[in-house]
C-alpha cells in the first residue's frame, strides 16, 4: 500500500521493547478485544493497556474482570466518534489497535445506521488523532466478510472487497479510509483481516455461542437455510498472537489475512456441536436464510505465515473447550442473554 516511507521507518517499533509501552485497544471490552487484551498483558509483564470502550450491548466488564484492577490497565467509557474522549485515551500511547466495531449482521440488515457511524466514522475520528500524535502503529482490526463470497479459491490480500451485507460494507470503508490516511497522510498503518472466531467471552447472539446456550437452556438452535454456509474457524487465541505478530513485525501499509484453513459447512458444525452436547439432529430447527447470505469464506494466508504465524490450537480440541467453558460460566451468558 504505502511505498513513500522513508528507509528503517518499518523497523522502527521492533526495535523497541512493546513490554515498555503503553498502547491503546479501542472495543475492549467485546470479544476479541478483551481476550486481546488478557493475552498481551499475560505475555508482556511491563507492557500498560489503556482499554477505550463505549459499553454498548455487546460489552461486558465482567470479560476482563481478572485483570481489573492491574496498575498496568486503565478502562475509559467512551466512544470512539468522541475527538476528546479519544484524544483523552491515545495520549502517552505509542500503539492504537482498533477492535471497537458494531459487528452483528441481522442487526446490521434491520438498521444500519449505528453501524455507518461506528464503523466509518468511528476509524475517521481514531485515524485523525493518531495523526496528530504521531503514533508508531495503528492496527485495524477488519473481517474476512469484506471481500464477500467465494465459490472456489482463496481470497488474497489483493482481491478486490465486493462486501455483501450493511456491516461488511461499513468494515471495508473503514479499510478504505485506513489505507488512504496510509498513502496520504503517512500514518503508519497495518489492516488484519480475520475469519470466524470462536472461544470464550463470546457475545451469545453469534453462531457458536447461540447454539451452545440454547442446547443448554433446552432450546432448538436457529440454522439458516440449507446449513451449506461455509466459514473458516479461528480460535479467538490464535487470533490475538496473529495480531501481536503483526503488530511487532508487520509492514507498515499493508493487510495480512489471518486464518486457520479450517473449513466446515454449517451443518457439519451444528451436528458437531449437537454431538459435544449429546443431542441429535431433531434439536435443529431450520429458519429462513438471512438477506444476502455470503456462501463461503476463505483466506489465503501464506503472507500472515511468512512473519512466522503457526496456529497453536486444534479446532476440534478449541471447540469442545469453548463449549465446556460455556457449560461452566453460565451466570455469565444467562445475564447478557436478557439484553436481546
Amino acid at each position: 500500500m504505502n511505498r513513500g516511507l522513508p528507509a528503517g521507518f518499518y523497523d522502527r517499533l521492533k526495535k523497541q521493547n512493546l513490554d515498555k509501552m503503553k498502547i491503546l485497544v479501542t472495543g475492549g471490552l467485546g470479544f476479541i478485544g478483551s481476550n486481546f487484551i488478557r493475552f498481551m498483558l499475560r505475555k508482556y509483564p511491563s507492557l500498560k493497556i489503556v482499554n477505550l470502550d463505549k459499553q454498548t450491548y455487546a460489552a461486558c466488564p465482567a470479560n476482563l474482570s481478572d485483570i481489573s484492577r492491574l496498575k498496568r490497565y486503565a478502562y475509559i467509557k467512551g466512544d470512539i466518534c468522541s475527538p476528546n474522549t479519544v484524544k483523552t485515551a491515545m495520549r502517552g500511547c505509542a500503539a492504537v489497535l482498533n477492535f471497537a466495531a458494531e459487528t452483528h449482521v441481522d442487526r446490521s440488515i434491520q438498521n444500519a445506521s449505528a453501524f455507518l457511524r461506528t464503523n466509518i466514522f468511528g476509524v475517521y475520528n481514531l485515524l485523525e488523532i493518531a495523526r496528530g500524535f504521531k503514533v508508531k502503529r495503528f492496527i485495524q482490526i477488519s473481517t474476512d466478510e469484506v471481500y464477500g463470497s467465494i465459490n472456489k479459491g482463496r481470497f488474497s490480500e489483493h482481491s478486490p472487497v465486493l462486501p455483501n451485507s450493511p456491516y461488511s460494507a461499513s468494515k471495508a470503508a473503514a479499510d478504505l479510509i485506513v489505507r488512504s490516511y496510509s498513502k496520504t497522510h503517512k500514518l503508519p498503518v497495518i489492516i488484519t483481516r480475520s475469519s470466524n472466531n470462536f472461544g470464550p467471552w463470546q457475545f451469545p447472539e453469534k453462531v457458536i455461542p447461540v447454539f451452545v446456550t440454547n442446547i443448554l437452556e433446552g432450546k432448538p438452535v436457529p440454522l439458516y437455510g440449507d446449513g451449506k454456509n461455509i466459514r473458516d474457524w479461528i480460535f479467538v487465541l490464535d487470533n490475538c498472537a496473529a495480531i501481536d505478530l503483526v503488530l511487532q513485525r508487520g509492514k507498515i501499509g499493508e493487510i495480512y489475512n489471518i486464518a486457520t484453513g479450517c473449513e466446515i459447512r454449517n451443518i457439519d458444525l451444528t451436528m458437531l456441536l449437537l454431538k459435544i452436547l449429546g443431542k441429535d439432529k431433531s434439536w435443529i430447527k431450520p429458519v429462513k436464510d438471512r438477506p444476502g447470505h455470503d456462501l463461503r469464506y476463505s483466506l489465503d494466508i501464506r503472507k500472515i505465515r511468512q512473519l512466522g504465524f503457526k496456529p497453536k490450537n486444534s479446532f476440534f480440541k478449541s471447540l469442545q473447550e469453548t463449549v465446556d467453558w460455556y457449560r461452566n460460566n453460565q451466570k455469565w451468558w444467562k445475564e447478557l442473554k436478557k439484553r436481546f
